[in-house]
């Protein structure tokens, strides 16, 4: 197939990319760069440096593209929470228009990069996907408006679509990893600070849960990017189906401090401030629907694993010939 990956140059979208090349897809990046990283664009797909709103302008009947993989947006509860605008054009408006450039090219399957942001705060202890989304943040809120657009789409235009409401992902693959500009997200946080000997700073210890720290559900990416492979054989024509991608289990953030510590094997300097707005206290997935209906099966599920290969992306030495020519075409 030939596949359209919108964020390719990001972490989860790259990573996607590359596994999506060595399946044997013929595969091209979009990304503006903005906040994807040229070095992390796989050598052999074909780059182009666009905004979504752009594809249209980019892309035409002659590239007969079989399916598009829509990772592109921006994902920070924090910055949502401050700055709502930016999200509501990013990731709901350009999207939109995403929507519209795939019904002129008749462009029939798309993979939607979703959120478990869209659930809210929800007082169930595992997250399916039967439970009403109620989201308190403006990030969960722009990608949920996305998934009702999509699958309004569907229904009036024949779009076969799945969309994916992650839960947090971690982990690395090869020379593909997390390396942002504004780094929010723990682990690479955490491993950046036991590498440098900075304080890490830990957003809250009073959320009603075990240890007082917010419980997150963690998936290793190579396991998230293999459920949208084998999302392309299976979204059907006229359909949205949406799933929940975790590992089905909790770890809170001390215990992603304790695991960055015994894989690193040095102490954080940890020190406890105010809570993040918009962060709920429990985010856990159910995942028996892509389980039973897609035949995903998650392999690298411990929090050693996950930071692990984590670790080994973040210390491996970036190549500056290889970030010049990475992704050039």
């Amino acid at each position: 197939m030939k596949i359209l990956v919108t964020g390719g140059a990001g972490y989860i979208g790259s990573i996607a990319a590359q596994l999506l090349i060595e399946a044997g897809h013929d595969v091209i990046v979009l990304d503006n760069l903005s906040r994807g990283r040229r070095e992390l664009i796989p050598e052999k797909a074909h780059f182009i440096q666009a905004n979504v709103a752009q594809v249209g302008n980019v892309i035409t009947h002659d590239d007969h593209i079989d399916a598009v993989l829509h990772f592109a947006a921006f994902s920070a509860a924090g910055e949502a929470a401050d700055h709502p605008e930016m999200y509501w054009k990013n990731n709901t408006v350009e999207s939109l228009q995403l929507l519209d450039t795939l019904r002129k090219l008749g462009i029939k399957k798309l993979i939607f990069s979703s959120t478990c942001f869209v659930y809210g705060n929800p007082a169930v202890s595992s997250i399916d996907e039967a439970i009403t989304p109620n989201p308190i943040n403006p990030y969960g809120m722009s990608k949920l408006a996305v998934d009702m657009a999509i699958a309004s789409e569907c229904a009036a235009h024949g779009l076969g679509a799945i969309s994916f409401r992650y839960f947090n992902v971690g982990g690395a693959y090869k020379s593909f990893g997390e390396r942002h500009t504004n780094e929010t997200r723990i682990i690479p946080l955490a491993l950046a600070a036991a590498d440098k000997g900075k304080p890490f700073y830990l957003y809250g210890d009073d959320y009603p849960t075990p240890d007082g720290t917010c419980v997150r559900d963690y998936i290793h990416v190579v396991d998230l990017v293999e459920a949208h492979l084998l999302a392309l054989r299976t979204v059907a024509l006229g359909k949205h189906e949406i799933y929940n991608l975790g590992n089905g289990r909790g770890f809170s953030n001390r215990e992603i401090i304790e695991s960055v510590e015994a894989v690193t094997g040095r102490r954080l300097d940890v020190r406890i401030v105010q809570r993040r707005s918009g962060d709920p206290a429990t985010l856990v997935a159910s995942s028996a629907k892509a389980l039973k209906e897609l035949g995903w099966q998650p392999k690298r599920q411990s929090l050693e694993n996950i930071i692990g290969d984590a670790w080994k992306f973040y210390t491996q030495p970036i190549c500056t010939e290889q970030i010049n020519n990475r992704g050039a075409k």
